[in-house]
């Protein structure tokens, strides 16, 4: 799983992401490949498009406040292209296969917790619009109904919807990150899975280390 935030944090240029600057996706190629495993699931945020290097992507559609049409980028391919070029460059061979999940994800039959939360949001909206208020979007947090102002959602600047990032601080992220495979500061802290991982990507210990060190330190 990739936060949004990554093209702010990790590989970029400026507070970009070059689009063949995909280094956590390889070192958890390599990372599995070391552990003896040939699989793996990479899940990937589309709001991660917002983070990439215009430069890099060719020519794009955009809506009339500057987004990229996300229905008209073939991101998952991209992406797919680009790592498995990065791995062959490093004599490792590599078979993607890119999914988009959002028909599949917004048609599953809703769970408990959903139906219980759309309820929830749906009653707390009409009883915010018969009590005679308006101009906000409401949020359920911590069990209580907290409306936010449409204009407090707005960039000062554009005058855009800000844009906002996955929090790397929240415990819900710290949680994600303990199952995710990746590389991790205790992979090029220890010198055994140091050089079990060096040895994978035809690389030496130190060229490993310079390379993927960036990947690693970032949540």
């Amino acid at each position: 799983m990739t936060p949004q935030g990554l093209g702010r944090k990790c590989g970029g240029v400026g507070n970009r992401t070059a689009l063949d600057g995909q280094g956590r996706r390889r070192g958890a190629v390599v990372k599995r490949r070391a552990q003896g495993r040939d699989h793996g699931v990479a899940l990937l945020s589309e709001g991660i498009a917002d983070g990439l290097d215009p430069a890099t992507l060719g020519s794009v559609e955009r809506d009339s406040y500057g987004n990229i049409r996300l229905s008209e980028l073939d991101l998952g391919r991209l992406l797919k292209e680009r790592v498995i070029a990065s791995l062959a460059a490093r004599g490792l061979k590599t078979t993607i296969v890119a999914k988009d999940l959002g028909y599949e994800l917004r048609c599953a039959p809703p769970g408990g917790y959903d139906i219980q939360y759309c309820r929830s949001l749906g009653y707390w909206a009409t009883r915010y619009l018969l009590e005679g208020q308006t101009g906000a979007m409401v949020t359920i947090q911590g069990g209580r109904l907290i409306p936010v102002a449409f204009k407090d959602m707005l960039d000062p600047v554009t005058g855009r919807v800000r844009v906002r990032m996955v929090d790397v601080t929240a415990e819900t992220y710290k949680t994600l990150y303990a199952y995710m495979i990746r590389l991790k500061p205790e992979d090029l802290a220890d010198p055994v899975q140091l050089r079990a991982l060096a040895k994978t990507a035809n690389l030496s210990e130190a060229a490993f280390r310079e390379r993927f060190t960036p990947v690693a330190r970032t949540p």
